[in-house]
């Protein structure tokens, strides 16, 4: 498990240089089809807000639908495919970093980035019959009620550890069947990361060293999907372009700022983006979305 870190780094950059001339050639054929591929001022400036925050582990689709939606410039059953294609080489991005910059348990590491993709390739013939209401109600209630168990810890009102940098036995298998579930989920477009952010504070380990686990999870999981996607054209070529060439440089800002807070910022931080994805998710089963 020495090696751990130099494989994934290298995997991440072979998927991120096929990617990206996957991307590329697809781009100059738009043309040809009489499809824009060149990012909008506004595309560009889109993918590096987005990313900038994604980066702070608030998630980046969500907002992106939004704004989409709001504008109205990307039709609906183009979203998803713009949202994986456009966010797949920001989010290696992300995880290069994270995993260089922030140390974690290797076994830890690729146990729980190995579950996510499992879960998220093996479980979604069975996730995806699941009501998608009814999970976005489950997991919102879940997240508010891991918001109140990390508020009170935040204000001492109930012990936890913080400091681990890895699991072992018992709590190790207890990670990594939570992650291959937050895996499964993703193919319902349930986002991986608050979940995560929550999972490994409450196991005691570091709120930082989640950073490297769900971004890791999240890179391998969406070259795959984003290839799918543009080999399909089921995206928007100029917008999927924009939040890429966009995001990465919003990642590189981000990644200053966390790994420059203290640890009690991270644990305050971990709070608020799990209240926010809290309230997403119940909204968004109210609304039937």
């Amino acid at each position: 498990m020495l090696a751990a870190k130099p494989i994934l780094l290298a995997a991440l950059v072979v998927a991120a240089v096929g990617f990206a001339v996957l991307l590329a050639s697809d781009s100059r054929r738009s043309r040809s089809r009489n499809e824009p591929g060149t990012p909008s001022g506004e595309g560009l400036l889109l993918g590096f807000v987005t990313n900038f925050f994604d980066t702070l582990g608030i998630g980046s689709f969500a907002p992106t639908t939004s704004y989409l939606k709001l504008r109205g410039g990307v039709a609906d059953e183009r979203i998803p495919g713009t949202l994986n294609v456009g966010h797949t080489l920001p989010s290696i991005a992300q995880a290069l970093i994270f995993i260089v910059v922030v140390e974690v348990e290797p076994v830890t590491l690729v146990a729980m980035i190995a579950a996510a993709v499992l879960g998220a390739w093996l479980g979604a013939a069975t996730v995806s019959r699941w009501p998608r209401r009814r999970i976005q109600a489950g997991m919102g209630c879940a997240l508010a009620v891991a918001v109140a168990v990390m508020l009170a810890t935040n204000l001492d009102l109930l012990p936890l550890g913080g400091d681990g940098l890895g699991l072992g036995g018992g709590w190790l298998l207890v990670a990594v069947a939570a992650n291959f579930v937050l895996g499964a989920l993703m193919t319902l477009g349930i986002g991986l990361y608050a979940p995560c952010m929550i999972l490994v504070s409450l196991l005691g380990m570091s709120p930082r060293a989640a950073f490297p686990i769900m971004m890791g999870s999240c890179a391998f999981l969406m070259p795959v999907a984003g290839a799918r996607f543009v080999r399909a054209g089921a995206y928007d070529v100029r917008t999927a372009v924009g939040l890429a060439l966009g995001g990465i440089p919003g990642v590189l800002l981000a990644g200053l700022v966390v790994e420059s807070l203290p640890l009690a910022a991270v644990r305050w931080l971990v709070v608020v983006v799990a209240a926010y994805a809290a309230i997403v998710m119940l909204r968004s089963a109210r609304a039937g979305e």
